[in-house]
């Protein structure tokens, strides 16, 4: 039966440590691609994916969404196993659902919400050794605190950019912008309705001077205002939790300050 296109959106999450980013680049793996060939795979159908956030090289996702249309009659559950079916083990299909033609993952978004784990010990863990960056010295926590609090608001991002490109604005609301811990994991939880080119690294690197010692939160102020943050920390720490929508699309938008917590061991 001829049901016309329809738009499914999935929710991803994945370890980018052996992808070189989200996008599809010619002669190297992305997210993107081996995504679309799964669907490939399971539908015989050649499209391309939208998504909400284009992660760097080497940063994970545990709530991506992205969407795609298709003429296939398959239930969304199909989606989520056949696609699983022929995806790496890396990359996880965790739900689907049918949306409105109109949804854009990216432009339809509300916020973005990153976290950034640190592992603040004097040895390594081989566990997580890609998952997270390890910090030796201890980390003053209520001067990050304080700094990452004092980010809070409509404020210009420029100065925790990388490059821009042809970016015209660089004004963007922060809602939340905490350090919350779990363990000897330190990290932190920022939700913006946008984010600049590793944003989240180097504030996260501008927050670890502060927890170093090596910069107080009057200068981290200064520096957020008129400086250039240009500590840019590893991709590996970084992870791309949740995208909201007006329409709670895959029931993951009620967030609470006991799951920013849990958010934060989610990869432990």
């Amino acid at each position: 039966m001829d049901i016309g296109v329809r738009r499914i959106a999935l929710l991803l999450e994945y370890d980018g440590a052996r992808y070189h980013g989200f996008q599809y680049q010619s002669n190297v793996n992305s997210i993107q691609n081996e995504l679309e060939t799964a669907i490939v795979k399971l539908t015989n159908e050649n499209i391309r994916i939208k998504a909400a956030g284009r992660t760097d090289a080497g940063v994970h996702a545990t709530g991506q969404v992205v969407c795609f249309d298709t003429t296939s009659n398959h239930e969304a559950s199909i989606f989520v196993q056949g696609l699983n079916h022929y995806l790496p083990e890396d990359i996880v299909i965790k739900d689907a659902k049918d949306v409105h033609l109109h949804f854009d993952p990216r432009r339809s978004a509300i916020s973005r919400k990153y976290i950034y784990r640190v592992l603040n010990t004097k040895t390594p863990s081989p566990l997580l050794r890609r998952l997270v960056h390890q910090v030796k010295r201890k980390l003053d926590l209520n001067a990050m605190k304080d700094a990452a609090k004092s980010l809070e608001g409509t404020i210009d991002c420029k100065p925790f950019s990388g490059p821009l490109g042809s970016r015209k604005s660089t004004i963007r609301t922060i809602y939340n912008c905490n350090i919350e811990t779990h363990g000897d994991i330190v990290a932190l939880v920022i939700e913006s309705n946008g984010f600049l080119h590793q944003q989240v690294r180097r504030t996260m690197g501008a927050l670890i001077e502060v927890g170093l010692g090596n910069m107080t939160i009057t200068e981290f102020q200064s520096l957020s205002q008129l400086g250039e943050a240009r500590w840019v920390i590893p991709a590996k720490g970084l992870s791309l939790v949740n995208v909201k929508y007006s329409e709670d699309i895959f029931n993951s938008n009620i967030r609470t300050e006991e799951h920013n917590v849990q958010e934060v061991g989610n990869l432990i």
